[in-house]
């Protein structure tokens, strides 16, 4: 074996044959969802079928939330000038980053602490939770993961949960993120519930995604509302348009109930 010689865990590529992390591409293809692909590609398992729910959820509830954030403004804002589409795209993607679309990874990184604390400590989880919020007021940090610009309840926090009890996934670090929620309450007088980046962190973790993949994860979600954007952009609007971030309606389709459910398969 050569210096230059190196190997990958991720895929083999044969004559007639593509492995991914050890199974026949062709023989995923229709058997595993997109989200089951990527938990299969980064995680390099399978996930049962109640855990590919909560996965399918996460990646779900980040595909869009309007035209006001960076990443978007930013993507219709290169589209308008009138470049390709993937450099649009691209535009909308460097645009996440540690304020916007980071603070899953933030979140996690605070949840592993925190439960870390917990368990060497041999502390209740609202105990340890007391002290990440007493030491991020102490430092005058804010905790990411709660409170929303637009959302006093996110609607996105409530169903992701459900559906983590639903697969068994409420272990320590969702407790943890609720008595962080109860321990800023406490310290501040103030309500800032779970945001949807403070669910998706806390699932990550008990799914034991590393923080590092967070962004990834965030990115991979949000791609099809940009490219919605983009092409909207592209084919709707003047281009070199000046786009504000706040006076813009919304003439789209009234609200409509989804005819098909899978609240029953578990």
């Amino acid at each position: 074996m050569s210096s230059q010689d190196w190997n990958t865990a991720i895929t083999k590529v044969e004559p007639n044959k593509l492995l991914i992390r050890g199974y026949r591409l062709d023989e995923l293809m229709c058997r595993l969802s997109f989200a089951e692909m990527v938990y299969l590609i980064l995680l390099g398992r399978l996930p049962g079928p109640s855990v590919a729910r909560v996965m399918n959820a996460i990646l779900v509830s980040s595909v869009d939330h309007g035209a006001t954030p960076p990443s978007t403004l930013a993507a219709r804002t290169v589209a308008s000038t009138g470049a390709t589409l993937n450099a649009s795209l691209a535009a909308g993607i460097l645009s996440i980053n540690r304020h916007h679309g980071g603070a899953i990874e933030s979140c996690m990184t605070v949840l592993k602490e925190a439960v870390g604390q917990k368990r060497a400590g041999g502390l209740p989880a609202g105990e340890a939770a007391l002290a990440v919020v007493r030491s991020a007021r102490q430092e005058k940090r804010r905790l990411p993961g709660y409170g929303h610009r637009v959302h006093s309840q996110d609607p996105r926090t409530a169903r992701l949960f459900q559906l983590s009890g639903e697969a068994n996934l409420n272990g320590e670090f969702v407790e943890m993120a609720l008595a962080i929620q109860a321990a800023i309450a406490k310290e501040s007088g103030k309500e800032l519930p779970i945001n949807v980046d403070g669910a998706i962190a806390a699932l990550l973790c008990e799914m034991e995604f590393p923080p590092e993949l967070a962004n990834a994860i965030f990115i991979m979600a949000r791609i099809p509302g940009l490219t919605a954007h983009v092409y909207e952009e592209m084919t709707k609007e003047k281009p070199m348009r000046r786009i504000s971030p706040t006076h813009h309606g919304y003439d789209g389709v009234a609200e409509r109930k989804l005819w098909r459910t899978n609240d029953t398969e578990k």
